[in-house]
């Protein structure tokens, strides 16, 4: 048995009938009532990582506000990015190999070189963002948002795209998703 829940087993029943601290009691009782109530609702749960942790494999960064970051080269291989704002961050050079991303934002942000090998970004936005020579091989970008973002040079070899917006984006020398295709240099918000 976990400490806590042995502490909780001896303690709390002796507070709940204490007659020194009824106010407490009647408190306590309640929230250890409601507590299993709200856990299934969803309303209270186990914490997540801070958003203050370092960059690094494996980080979980959902729902985190990193706006304006410094990522340049950062490694966030298979990181858990779902719903997090990284809007106007630079993120040159970085990796987001298999990483979980969907739902989250880079709008306006420098993601030149970056590479998202198998990476789940569906449904992401990546509006006026820089993603000259990104690698999106393999990755889920169902549902993303490119619009007016630069793709010049980006491989989308093997990517999902699927309800995918590019519209407006710069798309010269992209690798289409079949792998072999290269867009032309007026390819505007479609591959030509």
């Amino acid at each position: 048995m976990r400490l806590g829940a042995l502490f909780a087993a001896l303690y709390i029943p002796t507070v709940i009938t204490s007659p020194k601290i009824p106010a407490l009691a009647s408190l306590l009782a309640a929230f250890l009532l409601v507590a299993p109530l709200l856990m299934a609702l969803g309303l209270l749960g186990p914490a997540q990582a801070a958003c203050t942790d370092a960059a690094g494999p494996g980080v979980d960064w959902r729902r985190c506000l990193m706006e304006g970051s410094n990522l340049n080269g950062a490694d966030l291989t298979g990181a858990v990015l779902r719903d997090a704002s990284l809007t106007r961050s630079q993120m040159v050079g970085a990796k987001l190999l298999r990483a979980e991303a969907q739902d989250s934002r880079f709008v306006s942000a420098d993601l030149t070189r970056l590479d998202a090998t198998g990476a789940n970004l569906r449904g992401a936005d990546f509006t006026r963002t820089t993603l000259v020579e990104a690698v999106f091989a393999g990755a889920d970008l169902r549902g993303a948002r490119f619009f007016r973002a630069d793709l010049t040079g980006a491989n989308f070899s093997g990517a999902s795209v699927a309800a995918a917006d590019f519209s407006g984006a710069t798309m010269a020398g992209v690798l289409w998703i079949d792998g072999v295709k290269r867009c032309a240099a007026n390819s505007v918000g479609a591959c030509r």
